[in-house]
């Protein structure tokens, strides 16, 4: 059962959420950097990290699940609409979409498969996906409070190879949320403080992994390069195919 919007916009609304919304923010805008008069696309409950790139894009569609009940939503910028959908059926024309955000939406699918290959429908070629879902390894998949703490964990390993099987070629990979799941001012304040010493202490153990990949049109059994384990980064293109990390 998937989590409702009120109780969603309750937790983003707190301060633990806030900080988690600008940490999860900060990973995007540090991957994408500016996402001038692209397409975006938000699917799940990804209405929190969309409003970091403000009225950049030439189109901002936040897609949130039927199950989540109506939404509330404020966007600026052009061409921009939050909108009802069904998991395996997305109201929107083929190639649609020049970068796509999931975050609290692969947890909950009944059909991760499915699920992912109606994005890749909608994505234009070599658009670009982030997948961002809560962290088996982590504390926060277990802080049943906090929407993190809701539906399937996932690993590094099982998204890279859930992108693979569909058609994408994984391109980076980044963990966040360090901090612990608690509402305490001395977490929630220092959320950026936790993050970069929970990246030296204990890499990949934080609460949400983050992975992007570009679509492909074609794609060789096991031909996804290894993607390497990436703070701050700016990918001017996708890695190569050969079975090398791209540093």
């Amino acid at each position: 059962m998937r989590q409702d919007a009120v109780t969603l916009e309750r937790f983003y609304a707190s301060p633990l959420g806030s900080a988690a919304a600008r940490i999860l923010s900060t990973k995007l805008i540090d991957l994408w950097g500016d996402a001038n008069n692209l397409s975006l696309l938000g699917l799940g409950y990804a209405l929190p990290v969309l409003d970091a790139f403000g009225d950049q894009p030439g189109r901002s569609v936040a897609a949130v699940p039927f199950d989540h009940g109506p939404v509330k939503w404020d966007p600026t910028g052009r061409g921009n609409a939050a909108v009802s959908v069904g998991d395996l059926r997305l109201p929107f024309p083929d190639g649609m979409f020049d970068r796509v955000i999931v975050l609290h939406g692969l947890e909950e699918t009944g059909d991760p498969r499915a699920y992912l290959r109606e994005i890749w429908r909608v994505m234009a070629p070599e658009g670009r996906i982030v997948l961002a879902a809560s962290n088996r390894a982590g504390l926060w998949s277990r802080a049943t409070r906090t929407p993190f703490g809701q539906g399937r964990p996932w690993s590094r390993a099982q998204l890279m190879n859930l992108m693979s099987i569909g058609l994408f070629q994984v391109t980076a990979s980044s963990s966040a949320l360090y901090m612990p799941p608690v509402s305490a001012r001395i977490v929630t304040a220092a959320a950026e403080g936790w993050d970069a010493i929970g990246r030296l202490i204990t890499p990949g153990f934080g609460g949400v992994v983050l992975v992007e990949a570009v679509k492909r049109l074609y794609a060789s059994p096991g031909g996804g390069a290894v993607a390497p384990v990436v703070d701050r980064v700016r990918l001017a293109k996708p890695a190569t195919s050969n079975g090398r990390e791209r540093h």
